[in-house]
């Protein structure tokens, strides 16, 4: 049996920030198919959501913090909105995680689906807050259904640096 491989924090980090934020302005672009945009789902819930699972460390919440204010600057929205939103799903993952340790993909992929919708609320919430007028159900709802089909994404990352911690074998 080998020991646990130790985190690089520049590959369980660093690279899925980086198709986080290539993503994010891929998605943004204005391509139109049958004249409809492509959906813009908050690909930063993804690692939010692995991240927390994988093992919870200092550095995680400060990327997600820098994640949230890029797609604040990025999508013009107000500094904080996105960045206390993804730490909030973070924090739920953290809060359960030794109930989703273990779970088939199915019901994983129910908790990401969960955890989206707590941060979704909660950025609809200060949106609301923060406007004084009510975002639009439909838009938020179409949000949280393209981010809620990333879990391949989140389960990948999941697969690829579970054995990193010695508390998944």
């Amino acid at each position: 049996m080998s020991g646990a491989r130790p985190l690089n924090p520049v590959v369980w980090l660093g690279a899925p920030m980086l198709l986080c934020v290539g993503a994010t302005a891929l998605f943004a672009a204005p391509i139109r198919v049958w004249g409809l945009q492509l959906p813009e789902p908050v690909f930063a819930m993804a690692p939010a959501f692995a991240w927390a699972l994988i093992r919870p460390s200092i550095l995680a919440p400060f990327a997600i913090l820098l994640l949230g204010l890029f797609l604040d600057v990025f999508w013009g929205g107000p500094t904080g909105l996105w960045g206390l939103s993804l730490l909030l799903g973070y924090a739920v993952v953290l809060l359960f995680r030794n109930m989703m340790t273990g779970q088939s993909k199915p019901v994983m992929w129910a908790w990401f689906a969960g955890v989206t919708a707590v941060a979704m609320g909660a950025g609809f919430l200060f949106t609301m807050l923060d406007s004084l007028a009510m975002p639009s159900l439909l838009a938020v709802f179409w949000q949280f259904l393209a981010t809620a089909l990333l879990f391949p994404f989140a389960d990948q990352l999941i697969d690829r640096f579970e054995d990193a911690d010695v508390r998944f074998r």
